[in-house]
């Protein structure tokens, strides 16, 4: 049984995805350029909100300036409505219950801005006990370099043959395996199979009861 299970966020533990989508289109909307559809958004997000931007307005318009209001206008409207339709994956409080109850310790390590990370967590994950939460800092590279999960060891105490890296995208697995750890891809999330499956990650699984059963056993 590992000792330590890291998690991604978005995509994995939460469907953020129509709230995410929502403040980049209010961002979009007010800068006078064309709004994505919400479906657009499961490629779009994964790598931090500069990509997001980057990748969201029109081509050629990704300018620093451009970059730096839309950050602005997404920031503001995101940390009013970032829970509103954002929602855990069925199953997720259940398996967090479980493998916290028998003892291992959980971890988030996203590429979601840090108080958004932590402010989804509080929200509907607080009352479980996370070793860390660690999100986009400044002055901190996002996935997937894997410095991210070396954090989370050291914050836990374990060592690599202890962990669990649990993730939905191409970063996730390039995260978790770089990082030398076993790497586990969660098909319920914003990414395909065939694109977890290229990574060869130690598993793939397709509900949260699935993944618990893997943690425990």
């Amino acid at each position: 049984m590992k000792k330590l299970v890291i998690f991604d966020l978005d995509g994995t533990l939460l469907d953020t995805i129509e709230d995410l989508g929502n403040a980049t289109n209010y961002a979009l909307r007010t800068l006078g350029f064309p709004e994505r559809r919400q479906d657009e958004y499961y490629q779009l997000v994964g790598r931090g909100i500069t990509n997001l931007f980057k990748g969201a307005v029109p081509a050629g318009c990704d300018t620093p300036e451009t970059i730096d209001r839309m950050r602005e206008l997404f920031l503001a409207h995101y940390g009013v409505h970032l829970c509103d339709r954002t929602h855990p994956y069925p199953g997720i409080l259940d398996l967090l219950e479980h493998i916290t109850a028998r003892g291992v310790r959980i971890a988030v390590a996203s590429n979601k801005y840090q108080e958004g990370a932590e402010t989804v967590i509080g929200h509907f994950f607080g009352k479980f006990p996370w070793t860390t939460v660690l999100g986009q800092r400044e002055g901190f590279p996002i996935k997937p370099d894997p410095g991210i999960v070396e954090l989370c060891l050291q914050a836990a105490g374990v060592t690599k043959d202890e962990v669990l890296y649990v993730g939905d995208s191409n970063v996730d697995m390039q995260t978790g395996l770089g990082a030398g750890v076993d790497t586990v891809g969660v098909t319920w999330g914003f990414r395909s199979r065939e694109e977890l499956a290229a990574f060869r990650p130690t598993a793939l699984v397709d509900t949260p009861a699935a993944l618990e059963a893997l943690i425990l056993r």
